[in-house]
C-alpha cells in the first residue's frame, strides 16, 4: 500500500514532535516543564461557558450547522470589529467563521493556488503556511525575516519573477515565533506590493489582543486598500482562552470570502452552533477578561526574559504575542540548546529551526505556562550552565 506523495514529504507537525519528546521524559519520572507550545493555560471565562451550557441544552444546536456561520455570530463580529478597528464589514458577504485558525490557514490556499503556483511564505513561520500551499499543489518561496530588519519582510528583495508568479503573500503581526510587530506604514507597502504584482495578502492576526505596556496591535484591513486585496485571520483561542473550542473567523475582500466560503462549505460541516453561541457571549461580554489576562501574561513575560539575560541570552522584550525569542550563543544551534535545556534542567523550549531555516539560532518560549510551574522554570534556566 502506498501513500500519495504529498503524505511522503510531510514533515512531522513541529508540536507533535515536541509532544513526544515530554512524555518520553515524564515516563522516566522526570518533572518536566514546558515552554514549547503557546496553548493558553488560563481558563475560559465562566460567562462563556455559560453560554454553551445553555445552548448545549436547545435541541436546535444538535443538528448539523451552516458552513457560514450563525447570522448572528457574522453579526456580532462585525460589531466587534467597528467597536476594536474601526472597521465596517458586511456579515453576509465579508466574515466568514472557521472551526479555528489553524483550520482556516490550511484551507485558504486551495482558494488561490494551482498546482505549480507560488505562495510568499515568512521564514521564520507557522509552519501551517507552507504545508497548506503544499497542500493546494503549490511552491512557497521562503522571504527571509531577520532581526535586522525588525522581522519584517524585505520586500522589495523579493526577485521580481518570483513575485510576478506568486499568487499569495502570508503575514503573521504580532509574529509567531518572533513576537514582532508591524507599524501600520508596513502594511501600507504590503498593499501597494499586492497591487502591483496582483497578489492576495492574507494576514494571520489572531495575536492581536495579547499585547503589552499599552501597545494596540492595528489590522492589516486598516490600511487604505487593504480590502481590495486580501484578507485577515483572527482567533477567539488567544483572545478569550478558547483554544480548545476551536472557533475563529476571516474578514475582508467579498470576493475572497466567497471563494473561502465555497472550498469550506465542500470539505467541513460547519462549527457546532453551541459553540457558535459561546463565541457571540465572548464578542458581546465582558471585554475586561483581556486586559486581565495581559496583566498575566506581561508579568510572565517579564520574568522568562530576567531569567533568559542571566544566562546571557539576547532577548528583546516583546510588545505582544505569546512569546519570547530568544538568541542562543555564537557557536550553538537552536536544537543543541534546547536539547541541552531539556536534558540538564528538564526545560522544553522550541528552537527556531522548527519554524524555518531563518529561525537558526534562536528558541522560543511561550508564555502559557501556570505561574507555580513557570516560577520553578525560570530558577531552572537561570541556574542552566548550558555547557
Amino acid at each position: 500500500m502506498q501513500v500519495a506523495k504529498r503524505v511522503e514529504s510531510l514533515p512531522p507537525y513541529l508540536f507533535v514532535e515536541i509532544s513526544r519528546k515530554i512524555a518520553a521524559k515524564r515516563a522516566e519520572g522526570i518533572d518536566v516543564i514546558s515552554f514549547g507550545i503557546g496553548d493558553p493555560d488560563l481558563p475560559t471565562p465562566p460567562h462563556i461557558l455559560d453560554a454553551l451550557h445553555t445552548a448545549s441544552n436547545d435541541p436546535a444546536n444538535h443538528q448539523y450547522p451552516e458552513s457560514e456561520g450563525l447570522p448572528e455570530l457574522r453579526q456580532a463580529i462585525a460589531t466587534w470589529m467597528d467597536a476594536r478597528f474601526g472597521l465596517n464589514f458586511d456579515p453576509e458577504t465579508e466574515i466568514l467563521p472557521l472551526i479555528g485558525a489553524k483550520e482556516g490557514i490550511a484551507h485558504i490556499a486551495l482558494c488561490f493556488i494551482d498546482p505549480g503556483d507560488v505562495a510568499l511564505v515568512p521564514d521564520p513561520g507557522y509552519p501551517v503556511y507552507e504545508i497548506g500551499t503544499m497542500f493546494a499543489g503549490g511552491e512557497s518561496h521562503f522571504v527571509p525575516l531577520s532581526e535586522e530588519n525588525g522581522w519584517l519582510p524585505d520586500l522589495s528583495a523579493i526577485p521580481l519573477e518570483v513575485a510576478d508568479r506568486a499568487k499569495m503573500i502570508w503575514l503573521n503581526y504580532p509574529n509567531n515565533p518572533t513576537g514582532a510587530v508591524a507599524p501600520a506604514s508596513f502594511f501600507d507597502e504590503v498593499v501597494a506590493f499586492a497591487r502591483k504584482h496582483e497578489i492576495v495578502v492574507c494576514h494571520d492576526n489572531a495575536y492581536c489582543d495579547v499585547a503589552y505596556d499599552g501597545y494596540v496591535p492595528p489590522a492589516f484591513l486598516q490600511a487604505q486598500g487593504a480590502r481590495e486585496v486580501g484578507l485577515e485571520f483572527f482567533s477567539f483561542s488567544k483572545t478569550f482562552n478558547m483554544t480548545g473550542w476551536r472557533i475563529a473567523w476571516a474578514a475582508g475582500n467579498a470576493e475572497l470570502i466567497n471563494a473561502f466560503m465555497r472550498v469550506k462549505s465542500n470539505i467541513d460541516s460547519g462549527i457546532p452552533q453551541a459553540i457558535q453561541r459561546m463565541a457571540i457571549a465572548a464578542l458581546e461580554g465582558d471585554q475586561g477578561v483581556i486586559a486581565t489576562n495581559n496583566a498575566q501574561l506581561q508579568d510572565r513575560r517579564d520574568r522568562v526574559v530576567a531569567a533568559l539575560e542571566k544566562i546571557g541570552l539576547r532577548v528583546p522584550t516583546p510588545k505582544a504575542s505569546l512569546y519570547v525569542w530568544a538568541r542562543v550563543p555564537e557557536g550553538r544551534s537552536s536544537a543543541e540548546f534546547a536539547a541541552d535545556l531539556l536534558e540538564q534542567q528538564a526545560v522544553v523550549v522550541t528552537p527556531g529551526r522548527g519554524y524555518g531555516e531563518a529561525g537558526e539560532g534562536y528558541i522560543r518560549l511561550s508564555l502559557t505556562v501556570p505561574d507555580a510551574q513557570l516560577e520553578e522554570g525560570v530558577r531552572r534556566i537561570g541556574e542552566f550552565t548550558g555547557a
